[in-house]
């Protein structure tokens, strides 16, 4: 029985959802209060530049596969592949680290950094193998709505690696200081310390060493674009601009809700915003989770973006480059143990147009940098020039070249437009970490407790931040509806 829904936002999650919903033969529409479609990944362009303004990373090619591939298409029908060749650079304050696209070259270097260090690395990788093809196989599939989801012949026989942290297995099998920020930097993706993650999730090192790092061309919006192509062509109405004012319920029940000053009525409320700002368009009876239970929460980072045209090609630079050469732990803190803006930052660097010339003019390089920062912080135009001066100069060290006189623009994004663009809670930039409190049945749930016919999807509930969560996070919340209201 075709049910009407209306959909809050247009990130990965919605899309995914929407896609899902109308092959099922719903009537879908979505509500996007922004101009563009995609959420926290939408693309600007100025003066022939091309900058993703969100998500960078392209790992985990096979859930993009899987995504298209439930409607019949491949990821090759709406973007072109480039597996990166290297995947990325880490830069430290003495050495520079090169990840290569296959694990030959990765057991190379890091025999160079550790002699001997191969041996383990490989058996390490085996195992976050063997992980990575159970949670993305088993767990992550999983809805959310019970501890025992997480109970399988294949989980029960690893429940001590749960408990164990990454950073302690790392520890355990390498010494050299590089090594283990090399090792420890997938997790971030997941949005909580090593050292509060569980092992588990090492199967995120597969994902980088054994899946490789890729680029569609064109940049990471052309998977926005092509999951739009997709909803269209299943009879999806998208419609930008449109800003949801409120979710109206009668009765305890979703009735539709309130855009543009216009009420619109359906059977179905699925909202992909931010989870704390979805709750707050309902009464305050009507909301799950109290405003204690948000600031509880551990929260990904927030960070610091500059988006910099260059008039020239850089030098010793790959796509991706980390910059390590200040303190892990210290920059660790900074964000999750005592917020603040950090003394020393971390920072990462990306220049598409080092691997695809389409993103920048002939002769010039499109520049993306990220510092991770607690979300929350106080957001000023003076700090985030002073934060990219600090970036710069060491940029400019690390990669022994002078090209501060070469920036013919930049544009900032940081707290505050996490805030008024996404209305992301505090000014995060990824959603809920995926510390062990915060995985699985314990994150806030896609169907809600209090209201019959809302739904929710995204990085604050299951599966967790990322991109790929994300997808699957749409396809899990299209189940649950068709299960519950169909």
């Amino acid at each position: 029985m075709s049910k009407k829904i209306s959909i809050i936002g247009s990130g990965f999650s919605a899309l995914s959802a929407c896609c899902y919903l109308a092959k099922a033969g719903h009537d879908v529409t979505i509500y996007e209060k922004n101009a563009m479609v995609g959420g926290r990944a939408r693309q600007i362009t100025k003066d022939g530049f091309t900058f993703d303004i969100g998500p960078s990373w392209y790992w985990m090619p096979d859930v993009f596969e899987k995504f298209f591939n439930d409607f019949g298409k491949s990821t090759s029908d709406f973007y072109e592949l480039d597996k990166l060749s290297p995947a990325y650079k880490i830069f430290f304050s003495d050495d520079v680290i090169t990840i290569g696209d296959h694990m030959d070259q990765i057991c190379e270097e890091f025999d160079r950094i550790e002699p001997g260090s191969s041996k383990p690395l490989r058996k390490f990788i085996a195992r976050a193998q063997e992980h990575y093809n159970i949670a993305i196989n088993k767990v992550v599939l999983k809805p959310g709505l019970s501890p025992f989801e997480l109970v399988t012949k294949e989980t029960i026989t690893r429940v001590d690696q749960f408990f164990k942290t990454i950073s302690s297995e790392v520890r355990k099998n390498f010494k050299n200081p590089k090594l283990i920020s090399t090792l420890e930097f997938p997790v971030l993706f997941l949005g909580a310390k090593p050292n509060q993650t569980p092992s588990f999730y090492s199967f995120m090192n597969f994902a980088d060493f054994g899946l490789g790092t890729w680029h569609p061309k064109g940049g990471m919006y052309e998977i926005i674009k092509g999951m739009k192509s997709l909803a269209e062509s299943l009879g999806v109405t998208i419609n930008t601009n449109s800003n949801v004012e409120k979710i109206n319920v009668f009765n305890g029940k979703s009735v539709g809700i309130s855009v543009n000053a216009e009420t619109i009525t359906s059977d179905i409320v699925l909202s992909g915003a931010d989870y704390h700002h979805s709750e707050t368009l309902l009464d305050k009876n009507y909301r799950q989770y109290s405003e204690s239970y948000w600031d509880k929460r551990t929260f990904a980072p927030s960070s610091l973006l500059f988006y910099v045209g260059f008039d020239v090609k850089l030098k010793n630079v790959e796509h991706h480059n980390l910059f390590f050469d200040t303190n892990f732990e210290k920059h660790a803190e900074e964000i999750y143990d005592d917020p603040k803006w950090p003394e020393d930052p971390l920072f990462y660097a990306n220049f598409p147009s080092v691997t695809d010339q389409s993103m920048s003019p002939s002769g010039c390089e499109t520049g993306f940098f990220l510092i991770p920062i607690a979300p929350g912080l106080k957001d000023t135009p003076a700090l985030r020039q002073q934060y990219f001066d600090i970036i710069m100069n060491r940029f400019e060290l690390r990669t022994n070249q002078n090209v501060k006189q070469n920036i013919l623009f930049k544009e900032s994004f940081c707290v505050n437009d996490f805030i008024s663009e996404y209305n992301s809670y505090k000014g995060n930039a990824y959603g809920m970490a995926n510390t062990l409190m915060q995985t699985a049945f314990l994150r806030p749930k896609l169907k809600s407790k209090k209201v019959n016919g809302l739904y929710f999807t995204g990085q604050l509930t299951v599966p967790g931040p990322g991109v790929p969560p994300s997808l699957i996070s749409g396809k899990l919340v299209a189940e649950l509806i068709q299960k519950n209201e169909i």
